[in-house]
C-alpha cells in the first residue's frame, strides 16, 4: 500500500511554510506603517483600525479605491527586481482617493503568484509599506495566494484597496469648477503604471531585452521602465489645507491619458484646451514613440506623457498653488483654462469612464527638449 504524503498540499504545489516565512520577512516593514489607530498587529484574519478620529468630522464620508499595477509586473519579473512595484500599487490606489479630497486611512494588498518565493514577496510588500508610509496610510492587512497550475512558477500579480475619509462639504469635484479656473499640470516621474502593454509591444518589436543597457537613460531598459510611480497624496493634502476652497477638482492621470481623465472632473458644458507647448514630454516617452514609429500625439490616450496629476484651481490662487507644489518637489505649471459654452471646432475627449462631464483636447505642438 502506497504511503500517504506527509503534506499533500505541498505535493499539489502549495508551500504554506514558504508563505509563513514571507510573512516573517515583511513584518517589520508593515509594522512601520502602523500608528496607534491600528490594532491587532500582523497576521490576523482581519485588519483593525480605530475609527474614533472620524468623530471629529461633522459628516464624514468614506472614500474607497481599488486597483492593480497591470503588466508592469512582467518587467519586474523579467529582471527579477521587485522592490518598486509596491510603490506603484500605492500610487494607483491611494492617489485615487485624494482626488475627492479624502485623507487615506488604511489599505490592504493582495498578491497572487504561481509559487511563493519568500524574499520576492517580502520585497513587494516592503515596497507597498514604504509607499503607504509616504502617503500617511496604514497597511492593515493583505493576502498572498499561491496558484500553481494557474500562474507560472515565476508569475505574480498585485492588487490593493484603500479607504480614506473626507468631510462632506469639502469634497472636491466637478460641481466646484467655475469658468476661468486654471488647470495646473503636476509632473510625473515617468510612465507610472499605465500603458505597459504598448511599452512591452514596442520593446519586443525592437528586439530589446530588459537587461540591455539603454544609452538614452544610462541604465538598463528594465530599470528605466520600472521607475516607480510618483506619490502625490501628501503634497496635495497640504495644498488643500493651505488653499482651501481655491482647490476645486483634481484628476489622476492614469488609464486613458491626460484629456480623458481631466474631462471626468469638469462639469458638463465646460471645455479646456490643454497647451502642449507648456511642456516637453520626458525622454522615455520620446524614445519609446520613436521605436514604435509613433508620434507623441498618437500615444496621448495611453501614456501620461509627463503629467501625473491635474489640479483645477481658482485663477487668483493658481500661481501660488503652482509655486507651493513645485517647492514640495513636484514641478507644476499652468496648462489650460476652463471655458464654457459651445465647443470650438475640433475633436474633444468627453464621456470617459461613463462620466458625463466636460470636454478636453490637447492643442499645439510639444515644446522641444532642452
Amino acid at each position: 500500500m502506497a504511503q500517504a504524503s506527509a503534506n499533500p498540499y505541498s505535493e499539489a504545489g502549495v508551500d504554506t511554510a514558504a508563505g509563513d516565512l514571507a510573512v516573517e520577512l515583511m513584518k517589520s516593514a508593515v509594522r512601520r506603517t502602523h500608528g496607534p489607530e491600528v490594532l491587532g498587529g500582523v497576521g490576523g484574519f482581519a485588519g483593525l483600525f480605530d475609527a474614533s478620529a472620524i468623530r471629529s468630522y461633522d459628516k464624514p464620508l468614506l472614500a474607497t479605491s481599488t486597483d492593480g499595477v497591470g503588466t508592469k509586473v512582467a518587467i519586474a519579473q523579467a529582471i527579477d527586481k521587485h522592490d518598486t512595484i509596491g510603490q506603484d500599487l500605492v500610487g494607483m490606489v491611494v492617489d485615487d482617493i485624494v482626488v475627492v479630497g479624502a485623507r487615506p486611512l488604511f489599505m490592504t494588498d493582495y498578491i497572487a503568484c504561481g509559487k511563493v518565493f519568500p524574499q520576492r514577496i517580502a520585497d513587494i510588500v516592503r515596497g507597498i509599506a514604504e509607499g503607504a508610509t509616504a502617503t500617511g496610510t496604514a497597511l492593515v492587512g493583505g493576502e498572498t495566494a499561491e496558484h500553481p497550475g494557474l500562474l507560472g512558477i515565476h508569475d505574480y500579480d498585485v492588487a490593493g484597496a484603500a479607504t480614506g475619509v473626507v468631510e462632506a462639504d469639502k469634497i472636491l469635484g466637478a460641481e466646484r469648477v467655475r469658468t476661468g479656473d486654471v488647470v495646473l499640470a503636476l509632473a510625473s516621474s515617468g510612465l507610472h503604471s499605465n500603458g505597459y502593454s504598448l511599452v512591452r509591444h514596442i520593446v519586443a518589436g525592437a528586439g530589446i531585452t530588459y537587461g540591455d543597457h539603454a544609452s538614452d537613460f544610462s541604465r538598463t531598459w528594465g530599470e528605466e521602465l520600472l521607475e516607480p510611480t510618483r506619490l502625490y497624496t501628501l503634497p496635495l493634502l497640504r495644498l488643500i489645507d493651505q488653499f482651501g476652497d481655491a482647490v476645486h477638482s483634481l484628476s489622476h492621470v492614469t488609464g486613458g491619458g491626460i484629456a480623458a481623465n481631466l474631462a471626468r472632473v469638469l462639469p458638463r458644458g465646460t471645455w479646456v484646451d490643454l497647451d502642449r507647448a507648456t511642456w516637453s514630454p520626458p525622454p522615455v516617452f520620446r524614445v519609446l514613440a520613436d521605436l514604435g514609429s509613433l508620434s507623441l500625439e498618437q500615444t496621448e490616450g495611453t501614456w501620461n506623457l509627463g503629467i501625473g496629476f491635474l489640479a483645477v484651481v481658482q485663477a487668483e490662487q493658481a500661481d501660488a498653488a503652482a509655486s507651493a507644489l513645485t517647492a514640495a518637489g513636484i514641478t507644476t505649471w499652468q496648462v489650460g483654462v476652463v471655458g464654457h459654452g459651445p465647443l470650438p471646432d475640433g475633436h474633444f475627449e468627453q464621456g470617459a469612464k461613463g462620466v458625463d462631464g466636460g470636454a478636453v483636447r490637447l492643442v499645439g505642438a510639444y515644446a522641444e527638449t532642452d
